[in-house]
């Protein structure tokens, strides 16, 4: 099937399995424009609450699409590609948390939600990337154990009087990207604001104008009178951009902004997908339920 086929098929297979598509900011472009929202992962999972549908199909990661089935579960949740994980996610395990847990008996646990529905379910609170300083502020407790991402956790710990707990996990995408790269793309739009993930190395974020998540980015664009920017996030985020302000230019900061991951799903899985129904992702229900509270509580707070 040539792409316009596998979109007709597409439309034809969302309306027959009373589907929705859900696709992640750093999905291929043609991946975001078939789907029915693009967003962050969080927001996807909210999308996927508030929708009537039967069935979400995730494009994104593992991970994202746990959450849409730990918030949505009598919806049957779909990942189109299930090869596509998260290597961030996999650097924290239960076992693992446990045995810090017995470290800091005092210390709350914040959860980055790129993690797995065990950990999560093991976490006092959840987190995203725009609310984290916000969530371990609300906390009672004075030291937080913050996982799985060490240069997010780095950056929260420079916004709070609270003792953080850093976790040795990084996202390979953005921690791969060095400060001397963004001189230089500085050097070559300098007239550009730089907008960069917090998931990136400190030396990096102090060199930009603002540290935001993927929504976030997209908000602050729209807002700034600015009409050029140098984006340090993975590259799929600058399909929306473009799309929803081309008035405005963007840069990508470096070619290392690519996820190998978030580019496995194509059309032609997410058609597979809807036509197999596969494959679900379903979560132990005992799991599901503490992996929901960690969420609920972060959703309170903010």
């Amino acid at each position: 099937m040539n792409k316009q086929e596998l979109i007709k098929e597409i439309g034809r297979l969302r309306k027959e399995k009373e589907a929705i598509i859900l696709a992640h900011n750093y999905q291929r472009p043609e991946v975001q424009d078939v789907a029915d929202f693009a967003g962050d992962s969080l927001d996807l999972a909210k999308k996927g609450v508030s929708s009537k549908a039967k069935v979400i199909v995730f494009c994104g990661v593992s991970f994202m699409a746990e959450s849409a089935n730990i918030l949505s579960p009598e919806k049957t949740v779909l990942l189109p590609m299930i090869e596509a994980g998260c290597p961030l996610a996999d650097m924290v395990t239960v076992e693992a948390l446990r045995a810090k847990r017995k470290e800091h008996p005092k210390a709350a646990v914040v959860c980055y939600v790129n993690s797995p529905a065990q950990v999560k379910a093991e976490s006092d609170v959840c987190c995203t990337s725009s609310n984290a300083i916000k969530v371990v502020n609300s906390l009672k407790e004075e030291e937080v154990i913050f996982i799985p991402d060490r240069q997010l956790g780095r950056y929260v710990a420079e916004h709070t009087k609270k003792k953080i707990h850093l976790w040795p996990g990084f996202c390979a995408t953005h921690y791969s990207v060095t400060p001397e790269e963004i001189i230089e793309a500085k050097e070559k739009y300098p007239g550009a604001e730089v907008l960069v993930h917090p998931e990136c190395r400190l030396e990096v974020i102090a060199l930009a104008d603002a540290a935001l998540s993927t929504n976030g980015m997209i908000e602050y664009a729209k807002k700034s009178k600015s009409r050029e920017f140098i984006i340090g996030t993975e590259m799929g985020l600058l399909h929306r951009l473009k799309k929803e302000m081309p008035d405005k230019e963007f840069h990508l900061a470096s070619k290392k902004f690519i996820c190998p991951n978030m580019k496995l799903t194509t059309l032609k899985r997410v058609a597979e997908s809807l036509r197999e129904m596969k494959h679900i992702i379903k979560i132990p229900e005992d799991i599901r339920e503490k992996a929901k509270r960690s969420l609920e509580r972060m959703v309170e707070i903010s």
